[in-house]
């Protein structure tokens, strides 16, 4: 196919899930729902993590991060699309998915990484309670979350460069609610089999330790919990661990379809089910899954909402 400048020329086209579903109206109004239930429900966690100083712990902490994560990630692909959708026109710039390809990457790799260093420290809470504000320590939470970024940010910069330089094909539809490898790749004029390979070995790399590593903590974790003899202190525990899998379940089955599967099991219609799960479903349900079954951060809620309302309310 003939080649096109695709510094110079209009950019590529997207033609994600919105475009190709037979009820978009419908589906737009659940995605623009699922977004503000995400900017809402994240931004609530946000709000009481940072407000209530008894929340001011590691694990709250690391929470606390995950949330913006969420919320950058979901609005780095959402809003464009919603808007996108409506005006009728789906284009976008060569920086533009550049830009986008490099924050999904890294906020995507962070998260990853994120997951990992929470299951350690539940399994410090757990299974060494005793030396847990040793192991655990402000210090050591700072450099996790410090961590998480920075390896997160040079994974994405190092693969963001090497996909975008690339030729690109006349043809400049993205089959894809937004710019990722994988479909980005098609419309290469190139030999792309070395960096699929690539890609293939770092998404094993970059997802498989810290999955093994979560499972570990959660491993030695169930025994600790099996021999708690208190029933609350066992269901409490359980209640934890059962929150903090589910997102991890969730996360890493659509991480693993993106980055681990061969891209000859890729298909369109997959990628972009895919896509709308793990950029704008995830995001909205994880706060939810921590907050409704943690009685810690409900009462910090109630404690948050009544100190900024009944001021109000009293006014009136």
């Amino acid at each position: 196919m003939e080649r096109w400048n695709s510094t110079r020329g209009s950019g590529f086209i997207l033609v994600g899930i919105l475009n190709d579903s037979g009820s978009p109206e419908l589906l737009c109004a659940t995605v623009a729902v699922l977004y503000m239930l995400a900017l809402t429900s994240n931004g609530l966690l946000l709000l009481v993590i940072t407000v209530d100083a008894r929340l001011h712990v590691p694990m709250y902490l690391l929470l606390r991060q995950l949330s913006l994560m969420d919320l950058l990630f979901t609005s780095v692909v959402t809003p464009k699309a919603i808007v996108d959708f409506l005006r009728g026109e789906n284009t976008i710039s060569f920086g533009g998915c550049a830009l986008q390809l490099f924050l999904a990457l890294m906020l995507g790799g962070a998260e990853d990484l994120l997951l990992a260093f929470m299951a350690y420290d539940r399994y410090v809470a757990i299974c060494h309670p005793l030396n847990y504000m040793v192991l655990m320590r402000p210090r050591v939470g700072r450099l996790m979350m410090a961590t998480s970024w920075i390896l997160a940010s040079l994974s994405a910069l190092a693969y963001t460069w090497y996909a975008m330089h690339y030729p690109f094909c006349k043809a400049r539809k993205i089959r894809h609610l937004l710019c990722e490898i994988p479909p980005l790749l098609k419309l290469a004029c190139a030999d792309t089999s070395r960096y699929e390979l690539t890609v293939y070995v770092m998404g094993v790399t970059f997802l498989m330790p810290p999955l093994v590593a979560i499972l570990a903590s959660y491993t030695l974790i169930l025994f600790t919990v099996l021999h708690i003899p208190s029933n609350d202190g066992r269901q409490k525990a359980l209640i934890t661990c059962s929150s903090h899998l589910t997102v991890v379940g969730m996360f890493y089955g659509a991480a693993t379809f993106m980055y681990v599967q061969p891209s000859s099991l890729h298909s369109p219609k997959q990628d972009n089910i895919i896509s709308v799960f793990y950029t704008i479903v995830t995001p909205a349900l994880n706060p939810l899954i921590y907050s409704l079954r943690n009685e810690e951060v409900m009462g910090a809620l109630r404690r948050v909402l009544g100190k900024y309302m009944l001021p109000t309310q009293s006014t009136i």
